[in-house]
């Protein structure tokens, strides 16, 4: 007989959520292997905003105005860069991601291949 719980045999909770407070990733990057890992997974949502989001967060936990200085922007076209709805050159893409510590990398992505996203 198995320990497992099964989703049908689960109580439905009623959750108030009305004092919770907004999820700060920023909070939790505090080595580079979190902040590495935290990039990752942004990547992999295919969407640019959701990356430039994740390096909003990362700027936040390493200060702006030493990534602005790291990446050699000035931090208010830092701000600019990071602000939703901005389309971000890729050299800017690749300067903030090596002034944050990081490097893109390139592997196979097979989940997009199942989907019939590539050939």
């Amino acid at each position: 007989m198995s320990n497992q719980n099964k989703p049908e045999d689960m109580p439905i909770l009623n959750l108030n959520l009305g004092n919770t407070s907004r999820f700060e990733a920023s909070r939790f990057l505090d080595t580079p292997e979190t902040t590495s890992a935290f990039l990752a997974e942004a990547m992999k949502e295919h969407d640019p905003e959701v990356m430039m989001q994740a390096i909003a967060e990362v700027a936040k936990a390493q200060g702006v105005n030493r990534l602005a200085q790291n990446a050699g922007v000035n931090r208010e076209s830092l701000y600019k860069a990071l602000k939703s709805g901005t389309h971000v050159r890729y050299d800017t893409v690749m300067r903030l991601m090596l002034a944050v510590g990081v490097e893109l990398t390139v592997k196979p992505a097979p989940e997009l291949r199942q989907a019939g996203l590539v050939v």
